[in-house]
């Protein structure tokens, strides 16, 4: 049995990707990272300390072109992944806090593109690879902030509107997909440091690493390590947990 073990990350670059992918990379996991930021060095010097490992893959998930270029690249590799990891996500820098602001839909429809499209899209690409895989499992990063019954936002409708479309996405997945062996993993990574709006958010409550072990703990196990007594996570119920283990209804 072979048991080296592949996986595919979206937004690789920076922030919770960079963090995921690392710490993928630190168990012994051969990644395919995907790159949206070519000039961004994080990947590049990661790379030369897993030389073996890690291969840095060009990836825009909001271009069709550019994910069937993705898969067709790994399929080259390895007939097979067991993980992927859909992490890229975007969010608005522009602060229409109610609905008497006039609203940027252009800046929605971008929104909309990565967030949520984008994921399935990548997910369809990627499915024969992980049809011959083992662990044949999907991971999707999410947000609090589509959670309809949870989340208490009164604005923000691009970025909101767009998580509870992928929270629906990933459910319909789940639905068709979980019969024939698929596991699925649906993550709130809390409040972080990241770029996803194009700077550094420094008022975030956590570093991505901080969130990285814990989302990498769920991803990977089949226990959940927050509890005192872990017991095995049911397959056939989907759930979105936090980075503390909680779950949160979507």
């Amino acid at each position: 049995m072979n048991t080296t073990r592949y996986a595919v990350v979206t937004g690789a670059d920076r922030g919770l990707g960079f963090a995921l992918t690392e710490g993928l990379l630190e168990r012994g996991w051969r990644v395919f990272a995907g790159s949206y930021l070519p000039d961004w060095p994080q990947l590049a010097e990661l790379q030369s300390r897993y030389p073996d490992l890690l291969v840095n893959l060009p990836l825009d998930v909001s271009s069709d072109s550019s994910i069937l270029s993705a898969a067709a690249a790994v399929e080259e590799r390895t007939r097979s992944i067991d993980l992927l990891i859909n992490n890229a996500g975007v969010i608005t820098d522009r602060n229409d806090d109610s609905i008497r602001t006039t609203q940027d839909y252009d800046e929605m429809i971008r929104l909309y593109q990565v967030n949520a499209l984008g994921p399935i899209q990548v997910s369809e690409a990627f499915l024969p690879l992980l049809e011959q895989g083992e662990l044949k499992r999907l991971c999707y990063v999410s947000s609090e902030a589509g959670s309809i019954a949870k989340a208490e936002r009164t604005a923000w409708f691009g970025y909101c509107m767009s998580k509870a479309a992928l929270n629906r996405g990933v459910h319909l997945l789940f639905d068709r997909l979980r019969p024939e062996g698929y596991t699925f993993r649906l993550y709130h990574p809390g409040w972080l440091r990241t770029y996803m709006s194009g700077i550094r958010n420094e008022q975030a409550e956590l570093e991505p690493s901080e969130s990285a072990e814990p989302a990498l703990n769920y991803f990977l196990g089949s226990t959940l390590p927050w509890d005192e007594k872990p017991h095995a996570i049911d397959e056939d119920d989907l759930v979105m947990r936090d980075y503390q283990g909680r779950e949160w209804p979507f």
